[in-house]
């Protein structure tokens, strides 16, 4: 009750805000000899206003923070109980709130002023509420002897703007030594909680630790430093200790390191207890959570490079498509007996070494447009075995072992041939001397699922490949980031970095699992596991591409040709028209549809990038293909999160032309397409 009276007074001493403008107003009209002009009036009205209002504000102020002590005041109720001898809460302004029942019963001060306290107790004239109150104020906890021989603790209770002082009685004598025994625990209590607790003096000195704590940082000597037991706070472990010790720490928790022969992440957090010459140490194992932080942060990595990688392949695949295409067109031209075709073929050859950099970068950040289909890994692995014996060289065998009821798998034929050829050539690279890498592929059946390396394969039927070598093995000091871009132990010049970042952004992108075991001295074995596909009837022969000659009318076909990007559309279109097409070139997709406009126009093909500036490749083909249906389309670019078209309803028949591509590349795609297209109504008459 006298509590709430404490607040009601409190509340009430604003109301003279309220009502003494008021009044001073109405005397003053009163007062007036004469009729107080209107202007006056409202500069009166308009200043009344704001008054009320910032007095509104003032008074709703104070009653929020009354509400919030109130609320802080319940919460301390029960430390009050807790507290041995005469206890009291004060709030900041040095009035007490509530007091434990052992004060209650020597008096009742509750909504008196703390020097009323200090008056009927103080052993020093020189110490004041107002000092003891600021001390408080700023975190530092205080302790004042008192006239009959007890000492007042007061401290700031943390969180909150609330104060605890306490009386505790004077510390009896010693009595006298008695023979020797062993002395009980401290804290008996501590010993049984399955939390790990640690308990040490101010001065950072081990007291005591239970058994928790010792399972984490091993045996514990009494006496020990702290800063001998964990580690990595990032600045002196004493300064903390202090902070904690006066209350400055706010309780935060910190991660730190263990120094122990096993190396742990610890959660630490530091409690000041209500001996001033003890703390707790609490410790938590946050090994487990700090392990997939370091994941996420690697996959955060990954992604960004995957973005910046995905960024520049659409702009970098547009140069390489001019410059190679330029460079086929002058090599078309020329035969190797010229002495300018050398140096054209040199040309040509780094660009499609820098197309297939640009390929890596997409292909282990999962940025590559694939073109799946079911393939058997014993056609495929045959076709490349002489390939990869060339790759290894003399010294080196590479022999491969096929289950003989092997299932097909779906992938990107090409992608899938890389990932093999950067494992054997890591293997190669790992034995010098020459040896045996041995490539097998079975099936195999997970009936319960499987889990490696904290992955876990769904259950299922899969394809598994392993390509085992017997190298010198993987340190385990760099197992961990042989996965990672641009991590290499080759000199300079030797190796880029990206063979199995690449390798495992395909399979992971294709649905697979890559894993990988390595015994230093012995070898190292990749595993991979892909989703057994059912193997398909053989469909028919596909019927071999038309060339121009061989179209059934003696008309030239008619291509639109799209692309915004001069130097592309340059070569293409020359490209074309060497091949006896007739080309029609456009800038956009908005002039595109401005020359479908004429009717009278017979189109045969739409070639078009997908990327571009307003209407992109997809949105202008849509809208045409309304009044030219069967119009065959190719799309072509340097890069895309998903190609459109490829046997999608929107787009039936079109086919996908990664960038960059070559003179006969393109060609063959043209040719393919039309061929393809006969069977078909003629598309490019108008309204078809």
């Amino acid at each position: 009750m006298k509590d709430n009276a404490l607040l009601l007074s409190r509340g009430l001493a604003a109301v003279p805000l309220l009502v003494l403008p008021m009044a001073l107003g109405a005397l003053w009209l009163a007062l007036q000899p004469q009729a107080v002009p209107p202007r006056v009036l409202i500069i009166g009205g308009a200043v009344a206003v704001a008054w009320y209002l910032l007095a509104g504000l003032m008074v709703g102020q104070q009653l929020v923070q009354h509400a919030r002590t109130r609320r802080q005041l319940r919460a301390s109720r029960q430390m009050l109980a807790e507290q041995p001898g005469c206890a009291w809460i004060v709030d900041a302004e040095g009035a007490i709130r509530a007091q434990s029942p052992q004060a209650e019963q020597l008096h009742d001060l509750t909504g008196r002023d703390v020097a009323v306290l200090l008056s009927r107790h103080r052993a020093s004239p020189a110490t004041t509420a107002q000092k003891l109150l600021l001390r408080l104020a700023d975190g530092r906890p205080c302790e004042l002897p008192l006239a009959d021989g007890t000492r007042l603790l007061a401290r700031r209770i943390p969180g909150t703007g609330l104060q605890l002082w306490r009386i505790e009685a004077p510390v009896p004598a010693p009595p006298p030594a008695a023979p020797a025994a062993a002395d009980p625990p401290t804290n008996p209590g501590y010993q049984d909680l399955p939390i790990a607790i640690l308990e040490f003096d101010p001065e950072g000195r081990v007291i005591e630790a239970n058994p928790a704590a010792e399972a984490l940082l091993g045996p514990v000597q009494p006496g020990s430093p702290l800063g001998t037991l964990i580690d990595g706070l990032g600045r002196p472990l004493d300064d903390w200790i202090a902070e904690a010790h006066e209350g400055r720490d706010n309780g935060r928790a910190e991660v730190l390191q263990t120094r122990g022969e096993v190396e742990r992440n610890l959660q630490v957090s530091l409690v000041a207890t209500a001996d001033p010459g003890r703390m707790v140490a609490v410790l938590t194992d946050v090994s487990a959570l700090k392990s997939l932080e370091a994941q996420f942060t690697q996959s955060q990595k990954m992604q960004a490079i995957g973005q910046l990688a995905g960024g520049i392949a659409h702009d970098f695949n547009n140069l390489l498509t001019a410059i190679s295409g330029h460079c086929d067109l002058l090599m078309a031209q020329r035969d190797h007996a010229d002495p300018d075709y050398a140096d054209l073929h040199q040309i040509s050859q780094n660009a499609n070494r820098a197309a297939a950099l640009v390929r890596q970068l997409l292909a282990f950040s999962r940025k590559q447009t694939l073109t799946p289909e079911l393939i058997d890994l014993r056609d495929s692995l045959s076709d490349l075995s002489h390939l990869l014996n060339r790759l290894v060289g003399e010294r080196t065998v590479v022999t491969v072992t096929h289950d003989p009821a092997l299932r097909p798998i779906r992938a990107d034929a090409r992608q899938l041939e890389q990932v093999l050829m950067n494992l054997v050539v890591n293997a190669r690279d790992a034995m010098p001397g020459g040896g045996e890498i041995a490539i097998r592929t079975e099936n195999v059946t997970l009936d319960s699922g499987l889990t490696l390396e904290r992955v876990n394969i769904p259950k299922g039927e899969y394809v598994r490949i392993t390509v085992t070598d017997e190298g010198s093995g993987i340190p385990a000091e760099i197992f961990d980031k042989i996965f990672d871009p641009f991590f290499t132990t080759k000199k300079q010049g030797e190796g880029t970095g990206l063979g199995l970042s690449t390798a495992y952004g395909i399979v992971k992108q294709t649905g697979g699992y890559i894993f990988c075991h390595s015994v230093l001295g012995e070898g190292t074995r990749f595993t991979l596991y892909f989703p057994a596909q059912r193997p398909r009837p053989a469909a028919p022969a596909r019927r071999q591409a038309a060339a121009v000659d061989d179209l059934p009318d003696d008309r030239r076909r008619t291509i639109l040709l799209v692309e915004d990007e001069a130097p592309v559309r340059a070569f293409a279109s020359r490209a074309l028209r060497l091949h006896g097409y007739e080309v029609i070139e456009a800038d956009s997709g908005e002039r595109a549809l401005e020359i479908l406009a004429d009717p009278a126009l017979a189109v045969d093909l739409f070639v078009t990038d997908v990327v571009m500036p307003g209407l992109d490749g997809p949105s202008w083909v849509r809208e045409a293909l309304r009044k030219r249906m069967n119009t065959p389309v190719i799309f072509m670019s340097g890069y895309m999160e998903t190609p459109p078209g490829a046997g999608s309803e929107t787009f039936p028949g079109a086919v996908f032309l990664a960038k960059p591509f070559s003179l006969s590349e393109l060609a063959t795609t043209v040719a393919g397409h039309l061929a393809a297209g006969l069977g078909r109504s003629a598309g490019g008459s108008p309204g078809a």
